[in-house]
């Protein structure tokens, strides 16, 4: 188990039969009977957990909380107290400790809570490791892969942004298209000059064309002034043409005749333009098939093809998926200022669900998860319900005793987030007493 657990408790009989139950539940524990010798400890030592009294001899328990999110941040702590010191033990959840246990206790309560911290540990000890490797094993700018398929993506582009070439993204939708277009375009010689997005399929046909080449005053009603168009705009870098394959077919020959010649004419002009633009196509459409329906010009198409990239879906390349994870909870951790994250059960669940919106669909998932979030863990049971409806895999069936037990786990899970954790108001609703609820918590594996 290779676990260490720090013990900070001054009464004597209690510092030691914890300390042994704890080891003989396989922990590594050092057991102290003050605050000097705790932070002394937290100073000289890693320990995945550290369990102290909050009313010490000499430093209180709040003092070493405060300490040790300095010292090793990452390490849980676990506050001991007595009935008549709740306030200050919810007051140090407030602060940061990770929970608090009222004594007496019983040990498979402890150990429910020292199991349950210590899970909390591992995932950001891995967290952390994970973020600090992110940068150099992945060069391709923001684009998070380590599939052979993602990997192939990566040295295509590497070559791709060294060259001028016209580039067609292809892949479903929610794959990372403008991601992989930005790429391209930092990692190109034209990266000091702006990369322009034009989403084709969200401007009206009537507009499309003013929009990319611009208009003169006067071409038409309500022109009052000149406008320069996305094309002016890009002039030294790159235009980023999303959902090509909604172009209509007016705007497919002007753009053509730009491919060719490097020129366009503005709305209500008759005078050439001339504008050094790249342009970086992209479309979830087949656009073979769109030739053969007339829908899409066969020689813009071979124009825009110069250098294909097909971009895998996230069902191809699933072992990707725990570090995409990673990578969406620290995102969004930082930016709600919250610091919870996805249990195993959880995980497991996701790399069971099919993605049809592949990686857009799952950062919203992540960022739905953590922005409503009750705890420290994210279980199955957070995951919104098509996750668990959706499985790649068949749905067991289930016999009426399973049925019996997955109702009874959901009762105490929404009990326990009515009761914001509360155990103690928990289990008087739920008529049992405080013990048989942590029994049922520990052994439903319940992440609440």
């Amino acid at each position: 188990m290779n676990k260490s657990i720090l013990i900070v408790e001054d009464e004597k009989i209690l510092r030691i039969s914890l300390s042994d139950a704890l080891k003989d539940e396989g922990y590594t524990v050092l057991a102290v009977m003050n605050g000097k010798e705790a932070l002394a400890a937290i100073e000289q030592g890693e320990f995945s957990l550290i369990i102290t009294d909050i009313r010490l001899p000499d430093i209180s328990g709040m003092e070493i909380l405060t300490q040790s999110m300095q010292i090793a941040a990452a390490v849980p702590v676990v506050m001991m107290t007595g009935y008549g010191n709740i306030k200050d033990a919810v007051e140090s959840m407030r602060i940061g400790a990770f929970d608090y246990i009222t004594k007496p206790f019983d040990l498979e309560e402890m150990f429910v809570t020292v199991s349950k911290a210590l899970e909390v540990n591992a995932i950001t000890e891995e967290n952390i490791r994970l973020k600090q490797e992110l940068s150099s094993q992945f060069s391709s700018g923001k684009i998070i892969g380590e599939s052979n398929a993602m990997q192939t993506v990566f040295a295509l582009l590497d070559k791709v942004s060294r060259t001028e070439s016209t580039v067609l993204l292809l892949g479903e939708s929610g794959t990372g298209k403008e991601l992989v277009a930005s790429t391209v375009h930092y990692q190109s010689a034209r990266k000091k000059k702006a990369i322009i997005r034009v989403n084709c399929a969200a401007l009206p046909d009537d507009l499309i064309e003013s929009e990319l080449f611009g208009y003169e005053k006067g071409a038409f009603t309500g022109a009052d002034v000149k406008k320069p168009g996305r094309f002016d705009m890009a002039d030294g870098g790159t235009l980023f043409l999303d959902e090509i394959g909604d172009l209509p077919q007016l705007t497919q020959m002007k753009l053509l005749r730009f491919l060719e010649e490097k020129t366009f004419e503005r709305l209500g002009s008759t005078s050439t333009v001339s504008v050094d633009v790249r342009i970086i196509a992209a479309t979830n459409k087949n656009l073979e098939k769109e030739i053969t329906k007339g829908t899409f010009r066969e020689d813009l198409y071979y124009r825009l093809n110069v250098i294909p990239v097909t971009l895998p879906p996230l069902r191809k390349r699933v072992e990707d998926i725990p570090l995409l994870i990673h990578t969406f909870t620290n995102k969004f951790n930082d930016q709600f200022g919250t610091n919870v994250f996805f249990g195993a059960d959880a995980i497991k669940e996701i790399l069971n669900y099919g993605f049809p919106g592949n990686v857009r669909e799952l950062r919203n998932i992540i960022e739905r998860c953590i922005a409503l979030a009750s705890g420290k863990i994210i279980g199955r049971n957070d995951l919104p319900a098509h996750i668990l409806q959706n499985r790649k895999d068949k749905v067991p069936l289930l016999s009426l005793q399973q049925v019996s037990v997955e109702a009874e786990k959901n009762h105490i899970v929404r009990i326990l987030r009515m009761t914001q954790g509360n155990r103690s108001k928990a289990a008087d609703i739920l008529g049992v007493n405080r013990k048989t609820l942590w029994e049922k918590i520990n052994n439903y594996n319940l992440n609440v």
